[in-house]
């Protein structure tokens, strides 16, 4: 990242921590974007509810304990998630062997929203919730979500609010309804299963508890362009909303056939010579573990650190867990054209050592970019400097969101859309059309989270999509 934009940055976060509430969260850039409404529901939720996590040592987390065979960072109850470590062969790679730490969680969460008809407008059922990895406090969470040992009640606090609504087939007409997973670098086979329920016009009679709202959709997608408000939970959701009912529509004109993208995929996977075996978190080379953490002899990458939270407003009042704290700003970046009229974007089939099925398709730069300061030259990301010297008039989308706040410690990247023309497609790289994109969201297996977080927003601008009319 130019030393422009890390100023640029500074400048930001100063600004920031001046004003008070939650609206800290929209940064210099986005501020504006907030409705008064919503900022004063933010400023009262973030008075009644939050989340404070002191960094402790690993050694010192309460129901937590070292597996003393492997290293492996265990809950006491067997649930929620572990952070283990594992080893990574893929020959002809820029870097052949690392190792790394993990987050194993092979439970299925649910990310679940609520739409409906207000006044003859479409509003999403939202909540204001704080998580101890957000930066910011307050951010704006689907209706429900929530890990399998949280609806289960494995942490011995209240219910989630609004499960009964995912849970209870045939309630509610379901919109969409598909696992999808979670980022394959930092979670291994994670997946969520990502819900929209439409309660149509009976959405009045669904009662509105503390610290939730109805949102107008339009609205939901418009605050996309502040910064660390919407988070990671939401825009993945809103990425798997299907396109307005409408008339049968003509097939769009694309780069590639539906055929042609699918062969390719299951090439690309078939030929990908990726290995991921278990490995000993307390053994892993190039990683060390002190009392304040584990962490890349490098000091690139991530830390796995401990935090002790106390809570105010969730369904527990204190806990303790492990967290991924990334090292800097990360960057994720979609190059889009349009061939006969219709947007593409540029995706990477990517291999990554937590992915379910070898590779998805993950967005045209994904990085931390200052990790590239340990890493060969022919690791850089093709087109990195690219989207960074792009242009001003070609960038169409600009900010900077939060990774998820259960999980990741002050996780936060640069989303960034460039238009462009229709460039050469380099190995591993395909223009896909938005339809074809959108039926692939169908399906598990095939989209990362970083791709349908930068959909979510690109679906926000008007000439890309209709966030105001989604069935």
């Amino acid at each position: 990242m130019s030393g422009e934009r890390e100023a640029a940055g500074a400048r930001s976060t100063a600004r920031s921590t001046a004003r008070s509430g939650a609206c800290e969260a929209a940064g210099a850039r986005g501020s504006a974007a907030v409705p008064p409404q919503l900022r004063r529901l933010l400023d009262e939720a973030t008075a009644r509810t939050y989340t404070r996590a002191e960094r402790v040592p690993l050694a010192e987390l309460d129901s937590w304990y070292t597996d003393p065979a492997t290293g492996t960072l265990r809950h006491t109850s067997g649930g929620f998630f572990s952070v283990r470590g594992v080893r990574v062969h893929r020959p002809g790679h820029p870097v052949p062997d690392w190792d790394q730490p993990i987050i194993d969680q092979p439970e299925t969460g649910v990310l679940g929203l609520l739409v409906g008809d207000l006044g003859g407008v479409r509003h999403c059922l939202v909540q204001l919730k704080a998580e101890p990895g957000n930066h910011n406090g307050i951010q704006i969470s689907p209706t429900v979500q929530a890990t399998r040992s949280n609806y289960l009640g494995l942490h011995g606090g209240r219910r989630v609010p609004y499960l009964e609504h995912f849970t209870t087939r045939g309630r509610h007409r379901v919109l969409a309804d598909v696992r999808q997973s979670e980022q394959g670098a930092w979670f291994l086979r994670k997946r969520n299963r990502n819900l929209v329920l439409d309660a149509g016009d009976t959405a009045e009679d669904i009662p509105v508890l503390d610290h939730f709202t109805w949102l107008p959709l339009a609205t939901l997608h418009a605050l996309l362009a502040v910064d660390d408000l919407v988070n990671m939970d939401t825009r993945s959701v809103l990425a798997c909303l299907p396109p307005p009912p409408g008339p049968p529509a003509v097939p769009a004109p694309a780069l590639h056939s539906e055929t042609e993208v699918l062969s390719w995929i299951t090439d690309q996977r078939t030929a990908a010579d990726l290995r991921v075996t278990p490995a000993p978190l307390h053994d892993l080379a190039r990683w060390h573990r002190d009392a304040d953490g584990i962490r890349h002899d490098s000091g690139n990458f991530f830390e796995v650190i401990g935090v002790r939270v106390t809570a105010h407003g969730r369904e527990v009042a204190g806990w303790c867990q492990p967290m991924l704290a990334p090292v800097g700003t990360g960057l994720v970046a979609l190059l889009t054209t349009r061939v006969d009229g219709v947007p593409h974007v540029l995706l990477e089939l990517r291999p990554e050592p937590g992915s379910a099925d070898v590779a998805e398709l993950a967005p045209t730069v994904r990085c931390l970019p200052r990790n590239y300061t340990a890493l060969p030259a022919e690791a850089r990301p093709p087109f990195l400097d690219h989207v960074l010297a792009a242009d001003p008039t070609r960038v169409v989308f600009d900010s900077v969101q939060s990774e998820e706040g259960g999980r990741f410690h002050h996780a936060r990247t640069r989303h960034l859309i460039v238009e462009s023309e229709p460039l050469p497609e380099p190995p591993g790289h395909r223009w896909l059309s938005l339809p074809q994109l959108t039926e692939l969201l169908r399906h598990s297996h095939y989209v990362t989270m970083e791709t349908r977080s930068l959909l979510a927003c690109l679906r926000s601008l008007p000439e890309y999509g209709t966030p105001g009319g989604a069935a």
